[in-house]
């Protein structure tokens, strides 16, 4: 792929990829990302049980080998080749590709998802086409927003890039937040928002997740507003997009 963003969100990646399980299952079960991944996946299983599930941005394979467990079928893209070799290991159906040109024919899958990959997407408006293109009619696009109205965005905005490897940070990669009432702007024609789940609404940051007693008050308060109003306030705010028949 030529695309220059394409090329240097790919080099970040690959850098990530040696550390990136380090925070997350099976070493850390109980912490902040054990609490987001489970939020994600249970809308995944709630919508994509049974049927054809693509995920847009797979990763290590993390979130795809659980979402395999109870789909039809789990295939899986992303453009860090350091990436995919993590999630080849797992068994898993994984192929390099980029969300805005996605490799496989209109209407082959049940459910696309996407989290945490569309926020680093210049050409979101592409991307949503695309994962909508390869949605068959009826179903069901999971697209996951970095939000601006949250703790989380207020936190990335104004702290230091965190460091992703030992010589790259989070602020080498482009990275966007879209506000949840801006969703239905970047949609294509024909499909329409049925609603939302907020991950990580009221958590102020991730070492919260290492407090024993507070662990457990903000896994109950974090699903208990999951799929409540309150999830205009998600630090990730995922829509539920429905293509027309």
């Amino acid at each position: 792929m030529s695309d220059p963003h394409d090329h240097a969100t790919r080099a970040y990646y690959d850098a990530f990829s040696a550390r990136y399980e380090a925070e997350r299952r099976p070493h850390r079960p109980g912490g902040y990302h054990a609490l987001v991944d489970d939020l994600e996946i249970e809308l995944v299983h709630r919508y994509g049980r049974g049927t054809d599930v693509l995920e847009c941005g797979a990763g290590t394979g993390l979130l795809l080998e659980r979402i395999a467990r109870f789909a039809r079928t789990a295939t899986g893209i992303d453009l860090s080749p350091g990436m995919l070799q993590v999630a080849r290991g797992r068994g898993l159906d994984v192929r390099e590709a980029s969300v805005t040109a996605i490799p496989f024919p209109d209407a082959s899958f049940d459910v696309v998802c996407s989290f945490k990959v569309l926020a680093h997407v210049r050409e979101i408006e592409r991307a949503m086409a695309e994962m909508v293109r390869v949605t068959r009619p009826g179903g069901v696009v999971l697209a996951e927003l970095y939000n601006p109205m949250s703790l989380r965005g207020l936190a990335k905005r104004l702290g230091p890039a965190g460091a992703v490897s030992e010589t790259r940070k989070e602020s080498e990669v482009y990275t966007r937040f879209d506000a949840p009432w801006a969703v239905r702007r970047l949609l294509p024609p024909g499909v329409t928002l049925e609603t939302a789940r907020g991950v990580r609404i009221v958590t102020p940051a991730a070492a919260a997740m290492r407090v024993p007693g507070l662990r457990w008050v903000l896994r109950k308060v974090e699903r208990g507003l999951a799929d409540t109003p309150a999830a205009i306030f998600a630090g990730f705010y995922v829509a539920v997009l429905r293509k027309g028949e």
